[in-house]
């Protein structure tokens, strides 16, 4: 069995598509940051706060090649900036993966995020337009390693189930 691994921006339901996903195929489901969090004892909002995103990028890489190495079966949900660092992008291309991006346009992203930006400490402090236009310019940059995922999966005016659908669909 391959690791499976979703990844895209903040917004784009990586770990409540994950966890629909993990029920149905009972296959267990980590995320990535909640995987650092307890390793190093620390929110992730705090090791940023502590010893800066550096830091936090190396350990996010030793996590993520840990997950990788793990026998066990699991889908993985890495952070958004993930595959942007470390060259994390090319371990989405290994032979022991599905690697799926979870593409969602930047309307989708932004009215999914407007209501609990507070909860995001990248985008908590902006403006509607300000956020608007971080996000695009955001996903600008990062696309370029989301598209080295092996699938693509849109999410765009889905549900959760059918997004669910499409990636079982990948896995068959």
């Amino acid at each position: 069995m391959k690791k499976i691994i979703l990844l895209g921006y903040m917004g784009c339901g990586k770990s409540t598509i994950a966890q629909n996903l993990s029920k149905t195929t009972n296959i267990p489901f980590l995320d990535l940051d909640n995987c650092i969090e307890k390793k190093a004892n620390l929110y992730i909002k705090e090791i940023f706060e502590k010893y800066g995103e550096i830091y936090f990028r190396k350990l996010e890489h030793e996590m993520f090649v840990e997950l990788l190495q793990s026998s066990e079966n699991s889908i993985i949900g890495l952070g958004g900036g993930t595959p942007c660092y470390a060259n994390n992008h090319e371990l989405l291309k290994r032979d022991d993966v599905v690697s799926i991006y979870l593409k969602a346009s930047i309307d989708t992203l932004y009215n999914r995020l407007v209501y609990n930006k507070s909860k995001r400490p990248l985008i908590a402090n902006m403006d509607e337009e300000e956020m608007r236009e971080f996000i695009a310019k955001h996903l600008f940059d990062r696309s370029f390693y989301y598209n080295h995922a092996q699938h693509k999966v849109s999410v765009d005016d889905k549900t959760v189930e059918e997004t669910v659908r499409d990636i079982l669909e990948i896995l068959a």
